[in-house]
Order: C-alpha cells, then sequence, then structure tokens
C-alpha cells in the first residue's frame, strides 16, 4: 500500500519541513542556515517543476522558505533524484560561493539577478524579465539571500535602475537589460 504525500500550499514567508523530499508545483523556495552571528547563508533556491530534498545537505539547522506563494507536494525520493539534486546542489553552492566573494556589493546583486535571470527569467527582446510567481522580491529577501542589507538592496536597485540597467514592470516583474558578458563590466 503506497502512502499519501503530502501537498502544502503556502505564502511568502512561511517555512517548510526540511526533513522530507519536496516537489515545488507552483513558486519558489529558498534553502538557507543561519551562521554562528545570526545571518542567513544561502544554500540554495528551487522553482516550478524542481526537486528539494535538504536532507541530503547532512548539515543541521536548515531553514526552508518560501520566496513567493508556493504549492509543494511532498514525494518518495528516489536514488536518482538524490542524485539529480546533488548534482543541483553541487552546481548552485559553486555559484553561491563565487557570489558570495564578489565585491562591492553593488556588483554581487547585479549578478545575483543575473543568475536568476538564468534560472527562473524568460528571455524577452529588451532582456530578461524577472517575475517570482505573481510578485517581485523584496528588497529584504533579495538581502537575505545575497548576504548584503536592505538598506544597500535599496539603494543598489535606484542606481540600477537610474543607470538604465533594470526597470520596473506593470505587475511587479522587474526587466534586466544587460547581456550576462556584460555585468562584469559594469561592476
Amino acid at each position: 500500500m503506497s502512502r499519501r504525500c503530502l501537498r502544502l500550499s503556502l505564502r511568502a514567508g512561511e517555512s517548510l519541513p526540511p526533513d522530507l523530499g519536496w516537489r515545488v508545483e507552483r513558486g519558489y523556495v529558498w534553502l538557507a542556515r543561519p551562521s554562528s552571528d545570526g545571518a542567513l547563508l544561502t544554500l540554495g533556491l528551487w522553482g516550478p517543476g524542481e526537486r528539494v530534498i535538504p536532507s541530503l545537505i547532512g548539515l543541521s539547522g536548515l531553514e526552508l522558505r518560501s520566496l513567493s506563494p508556493v504549492v509543494v507536494e511532498e514525494e518518495e525520493v528516489s536514488p536518482a533524484m538524490e542524485r539529480e539534486f546533488l548534482e543541483d546542489q553541487l552546481r548552485q553552492a559553486a555559484i553561491l560561493l563565487l557570489l558570495s566573494r564578489v565585491r562591492p556589493a553593488e556588483a554581487r546583486l547585479l549578478q545575483l539577478l543575473d543568475w536568476f535571470g538564468e534560472r527562473f527569467g524568460t528571455m524577452t527582446s529588451q532582456g530578461v524579465m524577472l517575475r517570482l510567481a505573481d510578485r517581485p522580491l523584496t528588497h529584504q529577501q533579495l538581502a537575505d539571500i545575497a548576504g548584503m542589507t536592505r538598506v544597500t538592496v535599496t539603494k543598489a536597485l535606484s542606481h540600477f535602475r537610474d543607470a538604465g540597467v533594470i526597470e520596473a514592470q506593470a505587475g511587479g516583474g522587474l526587466l534586466l537589460k544587460v547581456a550576462s558578458h556584460e555585468l562584469w563590466e559594469l561592476a
């Protein structure tokens, strides 16, 4: 007899049990762990169609949160799913480690937005449209993910808007108007 899998619908900012395997059906989730000073360190981000299996990371104190309204379904994890998740996690960990070393903070935020665009964005004739579900990421969420303060994120986004690098879109989207290879030149 197969067991019944749990299905959850959560609002942005709500926590999911990190000891289960999840398939994201709608929305975006964020995995983090508090550092010794209490700041959250980003370990990964997942969106629609992706699986997240925090227990495979082997760390205690993990927090799995919804970045947007989400619908997730618990999955019984096969060895192939475990391997796929670990490969994805290794890639994300490498990217996040590289991003954490980018200075100044403005350049780090721009690189983070570019990474979001590659993973979750939609390419348009004007650039990459970023939209997480029905709402944009808040400045505080971006700050938490990037390891920055909310004030720094707000100032950087204002600077990017003034420079024409990003443009707010109707409905809460954000258009990143710079190609990936140009981002390092702006930093």
